[in-house]
C-alpha cells in the first residue's frame, strides 16, 4: 500500500473539512436519536459507514492495468473527485460517461432509501377508491396520513419497493421479499386511536386473497361459494395467494369503538356501552325515492350524488316491475310506475331534496328487509345480526380475559387463530387451543371497530369484523389534492378541497 494509504485515522480526520465534519455529526446524531427512538441498534452500523465516506476515505480499491505496469490506490467514491487517478486512468470522455452513470446511480439509490424510510416512519400518500365515507372523505381525495400520530410501525416485511404496497405496477409481481419476517412492534407516537378519528388501516381479511377477485374478500367469497369451489377453479378465482401484515390492502374507514367498547346498532343508530352517540357530519344512508320528474345531472350536481351512486330503477322489464311491487310501489291510473331512484343522502341533503318542488312523491330509507344483503359478521354465527341492527359485540382489549362457550367462539375464532396465531379447534362440542381444552382466552391485542360514514355502501367491520392494532397505519391529516372523477379537465379539481383538514 502506499504512503497515502497507510495514512492514520487522526490525520485523516484532520485533514478532512469542516463541512465534512458537520455533515457526518449530523448524520450520527440522527442515528443515534433514531436508535433511542426505535430501539433498532442495527441503525448503529450507519455510523462507520458515515465516518468512511465523510472523514477517513480509508477503504481503497485499486484498478491493475495489462501486465500489471501501474497500481491506482483510490478512495471507493473517486468518481466524485476529478483529480483523482480513476480520471487519468479512463481518459476525460470514459471518465465523463462513469461520473454521470455513477450520480444518477447515487442519486436514485439515495432517493429510494429516503421515500423508502419516510414512507415508513413519518408519512405516506393515501387515494380515496371507494364511496365508504362519504360525505366526510370523497372518492378522489388524496389524503396526507401521518404515521407519527399513532406512532409507526417497524417494518414487517422489511425488504420491499417503496411506494409499492404489494403488487409493483407494469411487473405485476411482489413488491416485497417475504423474508425475514419481522414481529410486530409499534414506536411511540403523539398519541392512540380515538372515539371517530378516521384511519387508515391494513384490511384484516387481506391474508388471503383470490388474484383475479380482489375486490371481494376471500372470506366471503368462500362463504357464497364454498372453500372447494374457489379453490379448484382458479380460471374464475385465480391462484388464492396469502399476504403479511403489512403488505395488505389500505382501507380508511372511522373509528367508531375502541377496545373495551360494547357496540350496537338499532335501526342504523349506534350505541356505545348503551349510550346512543352523536351522528358524523356526513353521515349518509340510501334512499328510495319516488317522483313523477326526470332528474338530470344538475339535480344530482346540488344533492351532491355521484354518477356511481346513483340508480334510475328501469321499468318495463319483469325483474325491475317485481322489484317495485315488492318496494310498495304501485302502478300509476295510467298503467306505469313513476320514476323511481336509489342514491344515499346525508341529513342536509335529504331536507334539501324535500325543499324542492321536483315532483317529490315519496322517500323511502333502504332497511335490512328491502335488499338481499347477505350475512354479516360473523359468518356461522346464526344471530339475527343485520347491517342496521348489530350486536352487543364487546371489543378485545389486551390482557382482558373473555369467557368462551360454543355461542360466542364464532366471533373471537378469527382472532385467535389468524391473528394471534394459535391452533383452535372444537372438539366434541369442546374447544381447544394450542392443543389445551379452554374455556376462556386472554387477549395479546387490542382490537377496533371501524365503520364507513356511508353506512349502506361501506364494506366494513360489520362484514369482516375486528381490526387488530398491529393492521393500524396512520392517521389521515388533511386532503393535499382531490379529483372529481365525473368531470374532466381543470374544472374536475376540488379546488376547495385542498389542503382541507379532516380532523377538527
Amino acid at each position: 500500500m502506499t504512503s497515502e494509504g497507510k495514512r492514520g485515522l487522526a490525520q485523516r480526520f484532520k485533514e478532512a473539512s469542516f463541512k465534512k465534519k458537520v455533515n457526518f455529526f449530523v448524520l450520527a446524531l440522527l442515528c443515534l436519536l433514531f436508535v433511542l427512538w426505535s430501539g433498532n441498534l442495527w441503525v448503529l452500523l450507519l455510523i462507520p459507514v458515515f465516518a468512511e465516506m465523510y472523514l477517513f476515505e480509508y477503504v481503497q480499491w485499486r484498478k491493475v492495468l495489462k501486465w500489471d505496469t501501474l497500481r491506482l490506490y483510490m478512495p471507493w467514491n473517486a468518481w466524485r473527485d476529478s483529480e483523482s487517478g480513476l480520471k487519468r486512468m479512463l481518459g476525460r470522455a470514459s471518465y465523463t460517461c462513469v461520473k454521470t452513470i455513477a450520480e444518477w446511480t447515487d442519486a436514485i439509490v439515495f432517493a429510494l432509501f429516503a421515500v423508502y424510510f419516510i414512507n415508513i416512519y413519518f408519512f405516506q400518500n393515501y387515494q380515496i377508491p371507494t364511496s365508504s365515507l362519504e360525505k366526510s372523505l370523497l372518492v378522489g381525495d388524496y389524503l396526507f396520513v401521518s404515521k407519527l400520530s399513532y406512532g409507526p410501525r417497524s417494518p414487517m416485511t422489511p425488504l420491499s419497493f417503496p411506494l409499492a404496497q404489494h403488487t409493483l405496477p407494469v411487473l405485476e409481481c411482489k413488491s416485497y421479499i417475504e423474508k425475514p419476517q419481522w414481529e410486530y412492534n409499534r414506536l411511540k407516537g403523539f398519541g392512540n386511536v380515538k372515539h371517530n378519528d378516521i384511519v387508515v388501516f391494513n384490511f384484516p381479511a387481506g391474508d388471503t386473497v383470490a388474484e383475479k377477485m380482489q375486490n371481494v374478500d376471500y372470506y366471503s367469497l368462500v362463504e357464497r361459494f364454498g372453500r372447494d369451489h374457489v379453490w379448484n377453479n382458479p380460471h374464475v378465482f385465480g391462484k388464492i395467494i396469502t399476504r403479511p401484515v403489512d403488505r395488505r390492502e389500505n382501507y380508511v374507514k372511522r373509528a367508531v369503538a375502541l377496545p373495551g367498547d360494547v357496540l350496537e346498532l338499532k335501526d342504523g343508530a349506534l350505541y356505545l356501552n348503551g349510550v346512543k352517540q352523536n351522528d358524523p357530519e356526513g353521515l349518509q344512508f340510501n334512499y328510495f325515492v319516488e317522483t313523477t320528474s326526470f332528474y338530470d345531472e344538475k339535480m344530482f350536481s346540488t344533492l351532491g350524488i355521484s354518477k356511481d351512486d346513483r340508480m334510475l330503477i328501469s321499468q318495463g322489464n319483469s325483474s325491475a316491475d317485481s322489484l317495485l311491487m315488492n318496494l310498495g310501489y304501485r302502478r300509476t291510473p295510467a298503467g306505469h310506475f313513476n320514476f323511481v331512484y336509489h342514491f344515499p343522502m346525508t341529513k342536509s341533503a335529504l331536507a334539501k331534496l324535500k325543499a324542492m318542488d321536483r315532483g317529490l312523491v315519496s322517500v323511502m330509507i333502504e332497511s335490512d328487509s328491502t335488499l338481499d344483503l347477505g350475512k354479516v359478521f360473523p359468518y356461522k354465527l346464526d344471530n339475527g345480526w343485520t347491517r342496521d341492527n348489530f350486536g352487543p359485540i364487546w371489543m378485545p382489549k389486551k390482557g382482558e380475559t373473555v369467557d368462551l362457550d360454543l355461542n360466542n367462539i364464532a366471533i373471537y375464532e378469527q382472532i385467535i387463530r389468524n391473528y394471534e396465531l394459535n391452533t383452535l379447534e372444537v372438539k366434541d362440542r369442546q374447544i381447544f387451543i394450542n392443543g389445551a381444552p379452554a374455556s376462556s382466552y386472554t387477549f395479546k391485542m387490542d382490537y377496533y371497530w371501524m365503520m364507513g360514514d356511508n353506512r349502506h355502501n361501506s364494506s366494513d367491520s360489520r362484514y369482516w369484523g375486528f381490526v387488530p392494532e398491529d393492521h393500524i397505519v396512520g392517521k389521515p391529516i388533511f386532503v393535499w389534492m382531490s379529483i372529481d372523477k365525473d368531470k374532466s379537465g381543470f374544472s374536475s379539481v376540488r379546488t376547495e378541497r385542498i389542503f382541507k383538514k379532516i380532523h377538527d
